[in-house]
């Protein structure tokens, strides 16, 4: 009998117990096994090496992207097949990878026809991004996103001040990418077969930046309006100090000199999209 590891989120408001139990029961019709589960953060993602321990054919992340990002960097280079299914607010990923995205249907079309791929990524270092990373001061409307999230309304009011502030300021300058020359309030990068895209924010006026603003708060992050977008194969900040860089909407701080450029990961993933 195939087994298989459910890693998930319960802080995610799609990822209910009942949900769980339903995937459980849906995998256990197609004579899959359920070898394990983590909940994390409060729970140590699973290695490698323990789930090749534990006999474990497929890691199935039911989570949001921020959750998913991190569970892809414990399992990098893992022999067994990643099935990421969507539980979250935006579910990118998972969009990217399924036609459908009912987790029951993704289940039955994965375990009899899906085929494994490898997906591209933004390095930056140790870090990665499988969905996309934002740059610059705009990134810190993510700390308003995560009190509004929290609900902590006077934390929340805070954050946005902070934020504001920090967008209005002077911005970052980026080397490496063609044709801009001037400091931008953001700029969101996304790995593509052939190298990175990247779209520039400069949003100066205060209905841009509320607009930027309640794009972050609200979770879907992606929306924010890009006014230039180029290509490049490699790009870096050339700030004197570590920028705030959200990596699939996770807060990390990017060294100086940092070089970003695209990458792939191997070929772990399950896809049951008809088109390439």
């Amino acid at each position: 009998m195939r087994k298989f590891w459910l890693i998930s989120n319960q802080g995610s408001g799609s990822t209910s117990p009942d949900k769980q139990a339903a995937l459980v029961a849906r995998f256990a019709d197609h004579g899959f096994e359920q070898a394990g589960q983590t909940d994390f953060p409060d729970q140590p993602l699973p290695t490698p090496r323990s789930l090749d321990a534990a006999e474990v054919d497929m890691a199935v992340l039911f989570a949001g992207d921020g959750t998913i990002n991190a569970a892809i960097g414990a399992l990098a280079g893992w022999d067994g097949a990643i099935l990421i299914l969507p539980g979250g607010t935006m579910n990118l990923l998972a969009k990217a990878l399924h036609d459908d995205l009912d987790p029951l249907a993704i289940i039955d079309r994965a375990v009899v026809d899906g085929m494994r791929v490898a997906l591209p990524c933004v390095e930056a270092g140790d870090a990665r991004a499988y969905v996309g990373l934002i740059l610059g001061p705009a990134a810190a409307w993510a700390h308003a996103r995560e009190a509004a999230r929290a609900g902590r309304s006077r934390a929340l009011i805070r954050a946005i001040g902070h934020a504001w502030r920090r967008t209005f300021g002077k911005g970052i300058r980026l080397a490496g990418v063609p044709g801009l020359t001037a400091r931008v309030q953001a700029a969101f990068v996304v790995a593509e077969d052939n190298g990175l895209r990247i779209a520039a924010v400069d949003a100066r006026d205060w209905r841009a930046i509320t607009a930027l603003g309640w794009e972050w708060i609200t979770g879907d992050w992606v929306k924010a309006a890009a006014v230039h977008e180029v290509r490049s194969q490699a790009m870096r900040c050339t700030e004197r100090r570590p920028v705030l860089g959200l990596f699939d909407g996770e807060p990390q701080m990017v060294p100086v000199g940092t070089v970003i450029r695209a990458g792939r990961t191997g070929a772990q993933f399950i896809r049951t999209r008809g088109d390439a």
